[in-house]
Order: C-alpha cells, then structure tokens, then sequence
C-alpha cells in the first residue's frame, strides 16, 4: 500500500488549523472577560489548580450573576475583592453551595485570582480578589483559580478604599459585564 504525499501534504495544514481551532476554543472556555468602566481585564482560568471553584465562577459567569457587582474591598497594594452580587457589601454569596478548599502550590502574585472565603477554609462561594502585588502570605491558605493575561493597567484603577478601613470602598467601581470568552459576542 503506497501513501500519495499529495494527499500528506494537504492534509498537514488543516489539520494544523483544526488543532489551533480547538486550542482556541479550549482557550475560550476557560477565559474570563471582566469588563468595568475603564476597561477589560481577561482572566485566564486555572482548572488544573481549582476545578470545583472554576466551575462555580463559570457557572454564576454564564448566569448573569457578577453583571454589577461591587468592588466592595480594595486594599492598595494588596488585592480587589468583588463578587458579593447579592449585599454588595462583601457579606453574601451566591444560592450555590459553598466550594471545598483546592489549596495548590501556586503562589499569590501580581494578576493572581484568589477566592475570598470566611474563616473556614471551606466557605468560598461567589466572591473573589485579583493581587495588585505579591501576597505570599495568603499561600497555601487560598485558592488560586485564575490569572490576569491582559488588562493589569485596568485592575491598578480599581477605586481604592480605606487602609483603616480594612479596604471598605464608597461608591465603589461595580463589574459592568463579566462572561466567558466563549460567550462572548
């Protein structure tokens, strides 16, 4: 049985586009377009770390959940904390159930995407921060389940709130649109 190298060589190319169709698709499903007044911050989303918590985002994501919620903490030079879509106030979550800690050895940096939770480590939900700088403190305590891949000069205009205050924001910026790049039109 001989093998037509036309055929071969045909098939090379396509199949190389095939292959970059579903990496960009893989892509898709698993990046974040968070879009505030100032802009878009694209967040790559970390399954092999989190795969319950990026599930869930995903999820309330695709609901509609996150659309205005509040940048209700923000700590200079520490993180900006969103999510709570319910009181706004960072004392709600969402009516799913809360996620099981998926600790990994990913560290907390500059663009990292943490969940928040209350004092157990099994309490996060809907609420989550994107690190203006390094935050090793929080390793190993927190889960990691994201990564800022574009729009870090967006985050850095988060309005900031009170370091005396524990970062409580007034009148503070809201997610205008947040959806799955895969959704996204």
């Amino acid at each position: 049985m001989s093998i037509d190298r036309r055929v071969v060589v045909a098939a090379f190319p396509a199949m190389a586009l095939a292959g970059a169709a579903f990496a960009q698709g893989a892509d898709a499903a698993n990046t974040i377009y968070l879009d505030t007044r100032d802009g878009r911050i694209t967040i790559k989303l970390r399954p092999d770390l989190a795969p319950k918590h990026v599930a869930q985002i995903k999820a309330l994501t695709k609901s509609g959940f996150y659309n205005g919620a509040p940048f209700h903490r923000v700590i200079p030079g520490f993180m900006a904390q969103t999510g709570d879509a319910k009181n706004k106030d960072g004392t709600g979550g969402s009516d799913l159930p809360d996620i099981p800690a998926e600790f990994s050895k990913e560290p907390f940096k500059r663009g990292t995407v943490g969940m928040a939770r209350a004092q157990s480590p099994n309490s996060a939900n809907s609420q989550f921060f994107i690190c203006f700088g390094d935050a090793s403190f929080l390793n190993g305590q927190y889960t990691v389940f994201g990564e800022v891949t574009s729009g870090m000069d967006i985050v850095d205009k988060i309005k900031k709130g009170s370091a005396a205050d524990n970062g409580s924001v007034q009148n503070p910026d809201k997610i205008v649109r947040m959806v799955l790049a895969s959704d996204a039109k």
